[in-house]
């Protein structure tokens, strides 16, 4: 049961984030609040609140039905202008930031309950407007109360449609985008900081073991960690996942490695907690904000954008993520009662900062302000206390790649001193 609901877990928290999610939810949600209104007014709701408060309830069928279809043809005008402009927001983002800034555009969840709040109250008004059937008989009570709520639902989509036009011209402002990246991946970072120990565990050498392919063609995301854990107890196992999350592992190809052989039922019951897809959310994977920032400032150096200061505010945004990366471990190794059980490959810092560098070397490497901006990071990463001394060694040699690449570009004799007089000072902190 406990794995069930693992399992159903995961597979939402991957669904929320798709953009029709949340309108689909809400649009279900209105449909049968419209079915349990039609259902009150036979039980004679409205008939109640016009012998207690008669000026709420609207009692004549053609002023119902022509101010519900007044405010119906309303809503679907500035939903339909809404969705326009979420599909501008995705174009300029795509165009002047990175494509991979979509997903995390996309699973915007106020945009989500704005949409969804208008496809509910599309759906309940056209159901109380076929529930309006006025008949000769003297018993017969219009849905007043329905049509009541139904105005009011109108008006909370006026709001929420202003709600939108402010929240989508923020959006697609580049430092509420990078601020955006920065405090998932700070999330992510300081919930994997807080669950590692003081040091490593041990874990067996792996040459020996056994290894199993993946039955799948994706995007790695995530596995269900808890599901693994109690599978490994169980059946007394120890497993090391191969790929680095995020990668994109193809079919056939070895994705774990397990220290005994296991039978073909037990294998699915554990690659069925591993979670593939064509997108990639920084909540899932931290190093993907590194990328998306990275992007971001090496897009905003190209000759049609030529945007320096976004490319220092994207240095400004790295420096912080890696002072909190510095403080983490290369290694993560999963325990339960006492005994390693489970290992994780990850990008090691020493690489991922290579890949950070090395795009902005090729790129920036000839704007003296960018230049001297990753000096300082690099200088301040120096200050900082690292999990491992080897990292200090790995940011001295990335100073020094960048040095070089500096001496064979920049001509001009100031910037060079300059550039010196920063370099000798980072140089300084090996000592």
């Amino acid at each position: 049961m406990k794995s069930l609901f693992n399992r159903v877990f995961s597979f939402f928290h991957t669904i929320e984030g798709k953009i029709a999610f949340y309108p689909t939810l809400f649009a279900f949600i209105g449909f049968h609040f419209a079915m349990l209104m039609l259902y009150l007014e036979k039980l004679g709701i409205s008939t109640f609140i016009i012998e207690h408060v008669p000026e709420l309830v609207i009692n004549n069928a053609d002023t119902a039905k022509t101010l519900l279809s007044f405010l119906t043809g309303g809503i679907i005008s500035i939903m339909v202008f809404s969705f326009s402009m979420v599909m501008v927001l995705l174009n300029q983002a795509s165009s002047n930031f990175s494509p991979r800034v979509l997903p995390g555009l996309i699973s915007n969840k106020n945009h989500q309950y704005v949409l969804g709040i208008y496809l509910a109250t599309i759906l309940y008004n056209t159901f109380t407007l076929v529930g309006i059937n006025p008949r000769d008989e003297e018993q017969y009570q219009l849905p007043g109360f329905s049509v009541l709520l139904g105005i009011i639902f109108t008006v909370v989509c006026f709001g929420a449609f202003l709600y939108f036009i402010h929240s989508i011209s923020q959006a697609i402002q580049v430092n509420n985008i990078l601020d955006s990246i920065y405090k998932k991946a700070k999330k992510k970072l300081i919930a994997i900081l807080d669950n590692e120990k003081e040091s490593t565990p041990d874990f067996p050498d792996t040459s020996n073991w056994v290894s199993y392919y993946s039955s799948e063609t994706g995007y790695f995301q995530k596995f269900a960690v808890n599901n693994l854990l109690d599978i490994c107890t169980e059946e007394d196992l120890q497993i090391k996942i191969l790929p680095v999350q995020g990668v994109f592992v193809l079919k056939g190809i070895p994705i774990i490695k397990i220290n005994r052989e296991i039978s073909d039922e037990l294998l699915n019951k554990i690659l069925s907690n591993f979670n593939f897809a064509r997108g990639e959310l920084v909540e899932d994977n931290y190093v993907l904000a590194f990328k998306q920032i990275t992007e971001i400032g090496i897009k905003a150096m190209s000759p049609g954008i030529n945007d320096p200061g976004t490319a220092i505010n994207t240095i400004d945004y790295l420096t912080e993520l890696f002072a909190y990366r510095i403080k983490k471990n290369d290694k993560t190794v999963l325990v339960k009662d006492e005994v390693s059980r489970i290992f994780i490959t990850t990008v090691n810092f020493k690489e991922l900062l290579y890949q950070v560098m090395v795009a902005y070397r090729t790129y920036c490497k000839t704007d003296i302000s960018c230049v001297q901006k990753l000096f300082i990071m690099m200088t301040y990463l120096l200050q900082q206390d690292c999990k491992l001394a080897s990292y200090k060694k790995d940011i001295l040699e990335e100073a020094e790649q960048l040095y070089t690449d500096i001496q064979q570009t920049i001509q001009n004799k100031k910037d060079l001193e300059r550039i010196d007089k920063i370099y000798k000072k980072l140089s300084s902190y090996s000592k």
